[in-house]
């Protein structure tokens, strides 16, 4: 006799079928949809997982490495803000600064219309604190000034695309002025013509609002009023609202003001996070129902092998051993399911990106947006403690799963089951 018996019968159970018996068919034909049940259940809630840790990848290293963590603002004209950048970038938590000159405008290249948010930049700094040079060409920032009389502007594909305006081309630019003097109640606009010096694609919603000058220009355009600032980035970024107010509190009380990317984009990480529990939360009652599926094909198989547990109980099998025998058949269906269910997740997750990407090109359609969503692609990225766990919870639940019909099996008496073979 192989040691443990239990094991070993029960790692035959679950693999034997006996040759024409239809109720024997029947069950290891449900056994299989159960472990299929399993697998699919496994590998979707992997893949669920690993998009919405994409999606959370993409806000936090694409989206806020673009954006600031924190802006300060400060409407007095008088304030030198290369001295204030400078006093902010030396405050503890702060890793970098940079100054901006920020203002809502109106593009226009002849009859089309779009806003964007004009950020006026310094080329020495931004980049310290945004992301932004990475989807431009070396130059850009440095061809924003090249020509004095022909200022320059970097766009958003987005933007571009609403225009139909491309690199080399001019649009104009509608800034809205304070009021002018001694016209009261009566509002001016600057218009100014710019050439675009370069196209930028992040894949992210900023494509579609964001435009960059220079500073000195932006600094024209607002006619020295209002918009201008710092920006800020944190050390660590889930921190950035109680770091922003210790930042805000050791400014002198000079009507400095601002926000921090929670005010900005706060509710789309939260959206994110809202949606990846409730997501998750519905594959895993997916992971629950095939792995309680598993109580129904043991039940069978104990109703089946009653013949066989009764023998095996006058042989000597305690009801101990019985019920470690279909236990260890319950434990194997959940083994393999959540196995080769790991396995088939881990391969969708990596695939996932390029398998839509692919899609779209064949059928020349785009599933995301980025005006409608945050990136216009489906990232995805794989943590292995969320692969791990989501195997341990269907091993476990396949195996809460097992202990009824094996309970039940442990109580078959041989008498009776005898009577009831024969």
């Amino acid at each position: 006799m192989f040691k443990p018996f239990p094991t070993f019968i029960g790692l035959r159970y679950a693999g034997a079928q006996r040759s024409g018996n239809t109720t024997s068919s029947l069950v290891s034909f449900i056994s299989a949809l159960s472990m299929v049940g399993l697998i699919l259940g496994v590998a979707l809630m992997i893949v669920v997982m690993s998009v919405m840790n994409g999606f959370d990848r993409e806000l936090r290293d694409r989206i806020l490495g673009i954006m600031p963590h924190a802006t300060i603002y400060n409407a007095n004209p008088e304030i030198d803000w290369v001295a204030q950048r400078n006093q902010l970038d030396a405050m503890p938590k702060v890793t970098a600064a940079a100054e901006v000159w920020q203002l809502n405008a109106l593009a226009r290249k002849g009859l089309k219309v779009t806003p964007v948010l004009v950020q006026g930049v310094n080329p020495q700094t931004i980049a310290k604190v945004s992301s932004i040079g990475k989807f431009l060409t070396g130059d850009s920032f440095a061809a924003l000034t090249r020509d004095p009389s022909q200022p320059g502007i970097i766009l958003g594909r987005g933007v571009a695309d609403k225009l139909g305006v491309k690199i080399g081309e001019h649009l104009s630019l509608i800034v809205p002025k304070s009021k002018v003097s001694g016209e009261v109640g009566r509002q001016a606009a600057h218009l100014a013509g710019l050439r675009v010096v370069d196209i930028f694609h992040s894949g992210t919603a900023l494509d579609h609002t964001l435009a960059l000058v220079d500073w000195a220009q932006a600094k024209t355009l607002a006619s020295g009023t209002g918009g201008a600032g710092v920006q800020l980035r944190f050390e660590h970024m889930l921190d950035a609202n109680s770091t922003f107010r210790d930042v805000l509190r050791q400014l002198p009380d000079q009507g400095f003001y601002g926000s921090d990317w929670t005010s900005t984009h706060g509710n789309l990480y939260q959206a994110i996070q809202m949606s990846r529990n409730l997501v998750s939360l519905l594959v895993f009652l997916i992971i629950a129902i095939a792995a309680f599926n598993i109580v129904s094909t043991l039940v069978m198989v104990v109703t089946d092998k009653y013949g066989d547990i009764a023998i095996l109980r006058t042989m000597g099998a305690s009801t101990h051993e019985i019920l470690l025998i279909f236990f260890s058949q319950g434990a194997l269906v959940g083994f393999i399911g959540v196995l080769l269910g790991g396995v088939l997740g881990v391969i969708g997750s990596l695939a996932v990106t390029d398998a839509v990407s692919g899609l779209e090109s064949l059928f020349n359609i785009q599933f995301l947006k980025s005006d409608v969503y945050p990136v216009d692609y489906l990232p995805s990225q794989i943590q292995w403690s969320d692969v791990w766990l989501v195997m341990g919870v269907g091993f476990g639940l396949s195996l809460i799963a097992t202990l009824y019909p094996a309970f039940q099996a442990s109580q078959v008496q041989p008498a009776a089951a005898l009577r009831h073979d024969f």
